[in-house]
């Protein structure tokens, strides 16, 4: 009588372990700049901060949400991997840090090399793009725990700073002026509600209208770079993501009974617009970032030299006792 094997199970170990060596190429252009301790694909990842005089660390974990299912609908692979990197990097920028490593969980019910390859291309770009190793991670293999055709996502970023460049938001003041980065779009939150009405409202999407609507999270290291660059310390950082303006900036500060008042401007985009227009206006606040995807608060003094910092910058509003915070649309561009 013969015996069960793994693989009759569903999970192929040998086509697992190849996979790491397919993608070493892009693994190995994440480390440019920074090296690991140790080498790559081993049980743990290390890094050296000798280089730092009193290093602080800071973790992070997210995911994609239910963006991938569009994304894997509409065959951009590639933009899932990116998402990934910028959901997670973006939070340790908040805290002034430095992205250094970052860990991939991929879940799904069958290996296939070609779609994963992409998806950890598009982990690549962006994790080169910010300096970035990514240090390894996790491929399961799990049939009948994860569907057909569906994948799993899941990010692990470790970033690191000097101890007095982490940003402190207790010195907030009154006066403090927020400035707000725009986003590309509704970036990787919201999309429950965002393919609730997709179905709901029978919104038909060309292939142009899909890619736009899914284009990728950006990444904001480069702004923390200029504001660094224009010796801008903020009291703080945020990255506008599920919760929209109200709670991802509420919970910095409101609690010591800060609040303010922004006037955000109109979100030009069209894909966008399409889907917004059915939405309940007050609940997209507490679920949109409504087109600005980063904000850093800053000394009045220094509002000139941020606004140049990056493309795009805007004054939101400024920081008062109110407790709370309230967005509404300034002008309509």
């Amino acid at each position: 009588m013969s015996k069960h094997t793994y693989k009759q199970a569903g999970v192929d170990i040998h086509e697992a372990a190849s996979f790491v060596d397919d993608i070493s190429t892009l693994v190995k252009r994440t480390q440019q700049k920074r090296k690991l301790a140790n080498a790559f694909g081993l049980f743990a990842a290390g890094y050296d901060l000798s280089k730092y005089k009193q290093p602080i660390i800071f973790t992070g974990c997210d995911g994609v949400g239910t963006k991938l299912e569009l994304l894997l609908k509409y065959d951009l692979l590639e933009n899932a991997g990116k998402d990934l990197v910028a959901m997670n990097v973006n939070d340790v920028l908040t805290c002034g840090a430095d992205p250094i490593l970052f860990l991939d969980y991929v879940g799904i019910n069958k290996i296939i090399k070609r779609q994963l390859t992409r998806i950890i291309a598009g982990m690549s770009e962006y994790l080169t793009a910010c300096n970035c190793i990514l240090a390894g991670g996790e491929t399961a293999e799990m049939p009948g725990a994860v569907l057909e055709g569906m994948v799993e996502l899941s990010g692990f970023a470790i970033g690191a700073c000097e101890k007095k460049d982490v940003l402190n938001p207790a010195e907030i003041k009154k006066g403090d002026v927020l400035v707000g980065w725009p986003s590309a779009g509704f970036h990787a939150n919201g999309f429950s509600l965002v393919r609730r009405i997709i179905a709901r409202e029978n919104i038909k999407l060309s292939k142009k209208e899909a890619e736009k609507l899914l284009t990728p999270t950006l990444l904001y290291h480069e702004v923390c770079w200029g504001l660094r660059k224009a010796k801008i310390k903020p009291a703080a950082m945020a990255h506008i993501t599920g919760g929209g303006l109200v709670e991802n900036l509420g919970r910095i500060f409101t609690k010591r009974g800060f609040g303010c008042h922004l006037k955000v401007p109109h979100w030009n985009n069209d894909v966008v617009q399409k889907v917004l227009r059915h939405a309940d206006p007050a609940d997209c606040w507490d679920t949109f970032n409504m087109g600005i995807g980063w904000v850093a608060i800053v000394d009045a003094k220094h509002v000139k030299k941020a606004l140049k910092v990056g493309s795009g910058a805007v004054v939101l509003g400024e920081m008062d006792k109110s407790g709370k915070v309230t967005c509404e649309i300034s002008r309509k561009i």
